[in-house]
């Protein structure tokens, strides 16, 4: 009982300094530790038996594990993009945009780039430095509230294209392992429900902007945004051509490095962007250093969160979650979706929740008959849903880090977009599901 206290009250601290803008990196541990006292965890190694989880060894295996898979990526993405915004390429690309479409398609054209990077292959956790530059001179352009920034690149991001069938994200791709599908698994609802999410999301998103826009909310610029003004920029083409390599690359490479193409990737790009672009940088060097500096903040908020979520991991009271989870009675597929969702929740992780949940599944609901692709899709789909909660490392990475905002102001959208959306769109694919679309 004491264990399941602790669980759910460091996620609810979590969440709630989280909200309060307190810093990451001190509100994981603190939060651990709350965790880790209700449960009777060993605070150190030294007061733990052997194999034995304690506070100090769980959080920091969590911690340092994703930056030793990340930091490179997160380097190289935040470089990426300061160096788009330095050389003026961002801005080129989005000045040509609002010239041939015009202001109202501005907020569209920053959810199609983040969809199109990512269902590319490039990870959604560095899309939002790619993109990032571009929106900002979009929105101040069209005089939009900045604060909708975060959620128009998450909804680009982490809704239709990184669960959809063929995303080469690996919330696509672990399903696979246990229930031997392919990318592509349940392709015909994925369609239908992507689409959905897609112009629903879409319509939702404007429509919070301009109630804003009709409140008075403008674009308020900041010291440090980049300035272009009477600035010659480069050719829209020279500044486009760098996310094509990006993507291209990613491409090329994902089936046989995985997500260790995105270094080549991203480095390929930060090098296209200083070829094309050169006569055009104000400071290459210091943009450089300031994506580095970007990059470093960033994947400690992320790991902070991760930290945590090795900890709650090691406690009984997630195992009792998991096995309560896991077992709801009913249709398997409600079961399949609210268990990876929760759990996703709970470690503030999409492939968390599936790599956790999966393994007690996918055995169980395989001998009860169930389909595997409708697994496969239901399971990808509900993964990116309860995931992005306010303590989520994505969240706080592109709220905070990136984009400079206040989860108080900024979560709002995000969280409708984020959470509510892809909900809805679980719900859309099991109805499917049950009436045989795809089986």
């Amino acid at each position: 009982m004491l264990s399941m206290i602790g669980l759910i009250g460091g996620l609810a601290l979590l969440i709630f300094l989280t909200m309060r803008g307190m810093n990451l990196l001190v509100v994981g541990p603190l939060s651990a530790i709350f965790v880790a006292v209700f449960s009777g965890m060993p605070l150190f190694p030294q007061l733990a038996g052997e194999g034995e989880a304690n506070l100090v060894g769980n959080y920091m295996s969590g911690f340092s594990g994703f930056v030793t898979s990340w930091y490179l990526m997160f380097l190289l993405g935040a470089i990426f993009g300061k160096v788009m915004e330095d050389s003026g390429a961002a801005d080129s690309v989005s000045k040509l945009i609002v010239d041939k479409l015009g202001m109202k398609y501005a907020v569209l054209a920053i959810v199609v780039s983040c969809a199109f990077l990512t269902y590319g292959g490039v990870s959604l956790f560095v899309v939002a430095f790619s993109v990032y530059p571009m929106a900002l001179s979009l929105f101040k352009q069209a005089n939009l509230p900045r604060r909708f920034i975060p959620a128009a690149l998450a909804f680009g991001s982490v809704t239709f294209t990184m669960t959809s069938a063929g995303s080469p994200e690996i919330q696509n791709w672990i399903p696979i392992e246990y229930l031997g599908t392919t990318p592509y698994a349940g392709l015909e609802v994925s369609i239908i429900v992507a689409v959905f999410m897609m112009i629903f999301g879409y319509w939702w998103l404007k429509r919070m902007i301009t109630k804003a826009v009709q409140r008075g909310e403008t674009f308020v610029a900041r010291e440090k945004d980049p300035v272009t003004v009477d600035k010659n920029l480069p050719n829209p083409l020279m500044g486009a051509i760098p996310l094509i390599v990006v993507l291209i690359i990613s491409f090329i490479f994902h089936d046989s490095l995985k997500q260790s193409a995105l270094i080549i990737a991203l480095l390929g790009g930060v090098i296209a962007t200083y070829l094309l672009n050169r006569r055009y940088f104000k400071d290459f060097w210091n943009a450089v250093s300031e994506g580095t500096l970007g990059a470093l903040i960033a994947i400690g908020n992320t790991a902070a969160v991760v930290g945590f979520g090795g900890v709650a991991k090691a406690v009984p009271a997630f195992e009792t979650a998991v096995d309560f989870m896991t077992n709801i009675p009913g249709s398997p597929l409600i079961g399949a979706a609210i268990a990876v969702s929760v759990i996703a929740g709970m470690t503030g992780s999409a492939s968390g929740g599936q790599v956790i949940a999966l393994p007690l599944l996918a055995p169980h609901y395989m001998d009860m008959g169930v389909n595997p692709e409708a697994l496969h899709r239901v399971a990808a789909i509900s993964s990116g849903a309860l995931d992005s909660l306010p303590h989520n490392g994505y969240v706080v990475t592109t709220v905070r880090s990136i984009c400079g905002e206040s989860h108080q102001d900024a979560y709002g959208a995000v969280g409708a977009l984020t959470v509510i959306v892809p909900a809805i769109g679980v719900v859309l694919a099991i109805i499917l599901f049950s009436f045989g679309l795809g089986i």
